[in-house]
């Protein structure tokens, strides 16, 4: 009996703990790079209740966060016209364009599921909020550049 609870429980574990993954918060240990590929990864695997857009914003620096508002604007702001292609993307490659101690630059190739490329600069810098100070968040993503079909 003791072992079909022991069984019983690491299949719950297994199967229900992505389910309920907390979601990558700030930290000083994480690094620019860091930073952009959680970000990417959450909006390549964006779920219906828009995870991957709720761990983009976690990562959204505290300025901007004044400007695009509470998560909901930012939310709205992610499937607009300037974002959408983010949204459960295909693949995508980071590539640093340039760097200070203070902020790092990067051209984010995004290939969408129906094979359009695109491009985004993706600026990080440091930043602090009530959780994490002097940690690295994204300050600006830049306007796509289409660049057409890769078929």
């Amino acid at each position: 009996m003791e072992l079909k609870k022991i069984i019983l429980f690491f299949i719950l574990i297994f199967y229900f703990g992505p389910l309920n993954a907390e979601l990558i918060k700030p930290s000083n240990k994480l690094d620019p790079y860091d930073v952009v590929k959680i970000q990417l990864k959450a909006l390549k695997n964006n779920n219906e209740k828009d995870q991957g857009i709720r761990q983009t914003w976690l990562f959204a620096h505290p300025d901007n966060k004044k400007v695009t508002g509470p998560y909901e604007r930012f939310r709205i702001m992610i499937y607009g016209q300037q974002y959408k292609y983010l949204i459960n993307h295909s693949s995508h490659k980071i590539n640093l364009i340039s760097n200070t101690s203070k902020s790092y630059i990067y051209r984010i190739e995004i290939l969408t599921n129906d094979k359009k490329l695109f491009f985004y600069e993706w600026q990080v810098e440091k930043g602090s909020d009530l959780d994490c100070k002097n940690c690295w968040f994204t300050s600006a993503v830049s306007l796509p550049t289409d660049q057409g079909n890769t078929i």
